[in-house]
């Protein structure tokens, strides 16, 4: 997976890339306040380098992609509500750049953030 090999060549697909590409449309989603690092190896990493996929986690199977999104959600708004638009929107916009489906993508809510009142 991540690879298709055409007339002139083959393209090579690296998991950073799509996770990249999910970085930014969970970011963009409704409620969704910053990502979370998936473990304490990846927290430590994460204060030493600005990683651009922090929080996603992309593994190929065969011809499957899997998506793992690790959000914090503003306190207030619908969880479930925010993560089926978090899965939403990163599903749209990876499989909209890469034209290909994407198996699953899943949404682990990692923490609640609660906005200053002022």
């Amino acid at each position: 997976m991540g690879e298709e090999t055409t007339t002139l060549g083959s393209i090579h697909i690296s998991p950073n890339a799509v996770a990249s590409i999910a970085y930014h449309a969970a970011l963009q989603s409704y409620g969704v306040v910053g990502l979370a690092p998936k473990n304490l190896a990846e927290g430590l990493t994460a204060t030493i380098t600005r990683e651009p996929a922090h929080g996603i986690s992309v593994h190929y199977n065969d011809e499957e992609v899997n998506i793992d999104v690790h959000i914090v959600v503003e306190y207030g708004t619908r969880i479930t509500s925010v993560a089926n638009s978090v899965a939403n929107s990163v599903r749209f916009h990876v499989e909209k750049a890469l034209g290909m489906p994407i198996h699953t993508v899943n949404v682990h809510i990692q923490g609640l953030r609660v906005s200053s009142v002022d």
